[in-house]
Formats: C-alpha cells, sequence, structure tokens
C-alpha cells in the first residue's frame, strides 16, 4: 500500500487524527517510514494518547526526531531529555533541518505543556526566517500570551516565504480569531471563516478539528445554528471512528454554543458533566475552578450590611 507523506502531513495540519491513527505505514526501508511514523505518533500525542505514542517508537533508535517524539510522550519526565537532544542537534553538522526543526518543534510543544513559555520560545526563536512548524507554533504561544503583534510580526515573513503552507494558513486563522480581523470583506472574522470554508469542502479530508474551528468563527459572529451544525458533524465523525479522546475541543465549543443559543434548559450542564468526566485536565475546566475559587474569594470578604428598619 503506497502511503503519500503529503497527504500524511496535510491531514495531521489539519487536524484529521483520527485518520492518521488507524494508518497503516510503510516499510521500514522506505524513505518515507520515519517521517509517516512520526506523524502517526504525533496524532496519538495531539488526542492526549501517550501511551499508544511510545508503543510506536522503537526503544532503541537513533534517529533524533524520534527520541524526540518519545520524550514528549513521557511529559515532564521527558524534559531533560528533550534539553539535551536540542543541544545535540545545534551541534550536528550531519543532522537535515527537517530533523532539527521537528526536535525544536517538539521540544517547545512539551516546554509549553510544562508551563515553561519563555524555554519554548528560546527553543523556536532562531536566526532569520523560522521553519513553518517553528513560525506556526510561535504564533501560537505569543497568542497564548496576548501578544497577536508579535504573532503577526513572526508569521508575515514565513508566509511571504512559503504562502502556500498549511500549517501557517492555520496559524492566520488563529491571529484573526483572536483579533476579529476582517480582511477585505469588511466582515469580522472573514480571514478565519474563509480559510476554514476552504479546508472543510475538500473531499479528500475529514477533520474534526476543522468542523471546531468553523465552528468557533460561527460562534464568534452569532451564528449558534451553524455552529451546532458543526460540531455535531464533528461529534459524528469522532463518534464514527471510536475516537472519543480527541473530543475535548468539540465539547468545550459545544458548550459555550449550547449556553448561548435557546437549548433547553439543564442541557449545558450536561454537556459540562460529560465534559469533566472525559477531560478533567483540559485548560476550559482549569479556567472555570479558578474563576469560581476568586469569585468565592471575592465573595467571603464581603459584608452584607444590616437590614433596613423603617423609622416612624
Amino acid at each position: 500500500m503506497d502511503v503519500d507523506l503529503y497527504f500524511i502531513k496535510q491531514q495531521f495540519t489539519l487536524g484529521a487524527y483520527p485518520a492518521l491513527l488507524s494508518l497503516q505505514l510503510p516499510d521500514p526501508s522506505s524513505s518515507d517510514y520515519i517521517p509517516i511514523l512520526l506523524y502517526k505518533v504525533r496524532a496519538h500525542l495531539a488526542i492526549g494518547d501517550n501511551a499508544s505514542a511510545l508503543a510506536l517508537l522503537p526503544t532503541d533508535t537513533e534517529n533524533v526526531a524520534l527520541k524526540a517524539a518519545a520524550a514528549l510522550a513521557k511529559g515532564e519526565q521527558g524534559l531533560e531529555t528533550l534539553r539535551d537532544l536540542c543541544v545535540e542537534i545545534e551541534a550536528d553538522q550531519d543532522s537535515s533541518d527537517w530533523e532539527k526543526q521537528t526536535v525544536q518543534v517538539l521540544a517547545a510543544t512539551a516546554f509549553v505543556r510544562a508551563g515553561e513559555i519563555e524555554e519554548a520560545l528560546e527553543t523556536l526563536r532562531t536566526e532569520g526566517i523560522p521553519g513553518d512548524e517553528e513560525a506556526a507554533l510561535l504564533t501560537q504561544v505569543y497568542l497564548s500570551l496576548a501578544r497577536p503583534a508579535l504573532a503577526q510580526k513572526v508569521l508575515a515573513p514565513a508566509l511571504k516565504a512559503n504562502p502556500d503552507a498549511l500549517v501557517l494558513q492555520l496559524a492566520e486563522a488563529a491571529i484573526s480569531l483572536v483579533t476579529g480581523s476582517q480582511g477585505t470583506s469588511g466582515e469580522p472574522y472573514a480571514p478565519a471563516l474563509s480559510f476554514y470554508n476552504e479546508q472543510v469542502a475538500n473531499p479528500s479530508i475529514s477533520s474534526p478539528a476543522l468542523l471546531v474551528g468553523r465552528a468557533v468563527v460561527r460562534i464568534l459572529r452569532g451564528e449558534l445554528s451553524s455552529a451546532q451544525s458543526d460540531l455535531e458533524e464533528a461529534e459524528s465523525i469522532l463518534s464514527r471512528a471510536k475516537c472519543d479522546q480527541a473530543s475535548s475541543d468539540m465539547l468545550a465549543a459545544m458548550i459555550v454554543a449550547t449556553g448561548l443559543s435557546d437549548a433547553k434548559k439543564g442541557e449545558a450542564d450536561q454537556l459540562w458533566s460529560r465534559f469533566l468526566k472525559q477531560h478533567p485536565s483540559h485548560p476550559l475546566v482549569a479556567d472555570i475552578a479558578a474563576k469560581d475559587l476568586l469569585f468565592d474569594q471575592c465573595a467571603s470578604k464581603i459584608q452584607v450590611p444590616p437590614r433596613a428598619v423603617a423609622v416612624a
């Protein structure tokens, strides 16, 4: 069975993880074996299935990209290994640009997950224009820090150098989501909506992540019915693929869309209970818990004055 590396990369970039989980790998002697194996491993990591990712990786590999993937799968226990790999690959003249960029992206991803944001930024910063994935990840990190201007500054030269790179177009859509940019049409979030519409229409890609992305744009534009349709389709894809682990962002968006719509009373609460059960470590759960705690702390400091008594 022939496997097209370009198509595999496209599926990974656009979040078609369920398709990659069942991917049949090429022969180990193939020149595309390691890149395709890595995309399959990263698909497992993207949905939080670290155990399956580790099971795919050979324990005796000398390939630095595969070593980095294994370290990422080990969470905080793999951080020191990733630091060593970054130093090692910088000094290795025989390593390819693809290997160097892959190690840096995987290491920076691990650092972000561990909350080591500054270390992630240092890992991704390079002289000149960064690689496509490096620029896209830098953009996402800056957006997470509420620095859209810096995100745009990183992305603009990378897009100019390679305007057809899907990972950069996806990062550009993320900036549009954060800033509400209108593009040439004058409508809010138009660049993001245009990107998602184009990619969702691709008949060769079945990606719940794309549908969730478009649903988020539609929620922001107040198009709740269309957003819910996208989310229902995303849920159907995940259900058919038996891939509940990848449902976190879909459920998070569904909770928001349901809460804003004229849904039946209690429907959003039911979705929230399901979300808590299936994805207790999702950032939205932590954010809501922190806000609940802050509210309780503030409420405890408020002294209710005694009830006023009318004086004749």
